[in-house]
């Protein structure tokens, strides 16, 4: 049994336990941090969904946001006893009305390449991959570091 509600800062430390469990998962060091997290959803309120167990733990998560043009979806996960029992979707879903509320009419997310249990899930639930583009990023802060979960 769980339940999907809005994200406060309140539950930055159990999502963050939560990402510390996830194989390949990229945290970064100034963007992820609860002031990070806290400058993120104080920017796109009501928009990022929580999963949360009747123990009240964290199993699930997205940052959800938008430019006013686009929606995106960041860190989107679920506890890995929880997985393949639609709490992924559920959330997305959660995103996606969301974001149509807020006008916004695409939405895109960044899977790495090595992920396939997130290249699945996101195939497997309709989205589609673009071939037709590059990503690029340029770095403007060098204390900004990305550490994976081994």
């Amino acid at each position: 049994m769980y339940t999907i509600r809005k994200m406060t800062i309140e539950d930055y430390d159990g999502l963050k336990a939560l990402w510390m469990t996830i194989h390949g998962f990229g945290i970064r060091s100034i963007d992820d941090s609860k002031e990070g997290i806290e400058i993120f959803l104080a920017r796109n309120p009501g928009l990022s969904p929580v999963a949360v167990n009747e123990k009240g733990e964290i199993i699930g998560g997205i940052l959800c946001g938008h430019d006013g043009r686009r929606g995106c979806l960041y860190h989107v996960c679920v506890r890995e006893d929880y997985r393949r029992h639609g709490i992924g979707k559920e959330m997305v879903v959660f995103c996606m009305k969301a974001l149509k509320e807020e006008k916004i009419n695409k939405v895109s997310l960044i899977a790495f390449t090595k992920n396939d249990v997130g290249n699945a899930f996101w195939n497997e639930i309709g989205w589609t991959k673009r071939e037709d583009l590059n990503y690029y990023d340029f770095v403007l802060n060098d204390d900004n570091i990305t550490a994976f979960n081994k």
